[in-house]
């Protein structure tokens, strides 16, 4: 048997036996569904993810080089769809007369909605970079200029495979949305903090303000104007951060101020 053909069979199996094991631990009582739970929040859910998309590619490249790393991914998403399939026939009798991809396929034409849905899976890189920087780089600002600390668990978690109705290709996908959605809201709510720290100043276009302020709300309320002048910014950096607790020095809006 060539090397390729192991990497593939090994990783293939060990991924797909590793993910069958975490399906049904539910049903072996109470015990099970606690390590489920535990393993369901950050920073648990961190090295689950690791195990099933990182740790894979790492194997592959040490016994395959770049061709193994290529191998692992063939076989992550070989044991992905044994997974969906083991699922859905396990799952037969309770599955609801429709299903989500169903329903959407529908609107955007089957070929057109499975395609995009992988698609999406382009971006996971992107949100283990986002993942990485919370974890490294985030950190460092708590403790040099005193940015407020967050518990990562209660963004970084899944939940969604507690939803009644959700069986093999509807739940993967749920799950992925569930994960990728804690991350990105943490590095945001992070990101507030640094932009209103180091530059809350409003920008020039004001629909580029009116775009932000979901997602930065102090751009329209605190951030001096954009035909202000530095002293107002030091004016507004000293009310807002001179006085409060190192550990309160979060964004305007944020409730620890209140």
């Amino acid at each position: 048997m060539s090397p390729a053909i192991k990497i593939y069979l090994s990783t293939t199996v060990i991924l797909f036996i590793s993910s069958l094991l975490c399906s049904l631990a539910p049903y072996l009582g109470n015990s099970g569904r606690k390590i489920v739970d535990a393993l369901c929040y950050a920073p648990a859910i961190d090295l689950v993810l690791v195990y099933f998309m990182i740790a894979p590619l790492i194997v592959g490249f040490t016994f395959g080089g770049v061709n193994g790393v290529g191998i692992s991914l063939v076989a992550q998403v070989s044991a992905l769809w044994l997974w969906i399939i083991t699922h859905e026939l396990i799952n037969y009798k309770s599955q609801p007369k429709t299903k989500i991809h169903h329903a959407l396929s529908k609107i955007v034409g089957g070929w057109r909605n499975h395609l995009a849905v992988w698609i999406t899976a382009l971006a996971i890189p992107l949100f283990w970079l986002v993942r990485l920087t919370e974890v490294t780089i985030y950190p460092l600002l708590t403790w040099s200029i005193g940015l407020p600390k967050y518990q990562a668990r209660n963004w970084v978690n899944v939940s969604r495979h507690k939803f009644q109705g959700l069986i093999g290709y509807d739940l993967i996908w749920c799950l992925y949305c569930d994960w990728m959605t804690g991350v990105w809201s943490l590095g945001s709510e992070m990101l507030r903090n640094v932009e209103s720290f180091w530059c809350p100043i409003r920008f020039d276009e004001g629909k580029k303000c009116d775009n932000c302020q979901h997602d930065f709300p102090d751009v329209n309320n605190g951030w001096v104007k954009s035909d202000g002048k530095i002293e107002d910014v030091v004016e507004l950096l000293n009310c807002k951060y001179s006085k409060v607790d190192r550990h309160e020095r979060s964004w305007f809006g944020h409730k620890s101020r209140y």
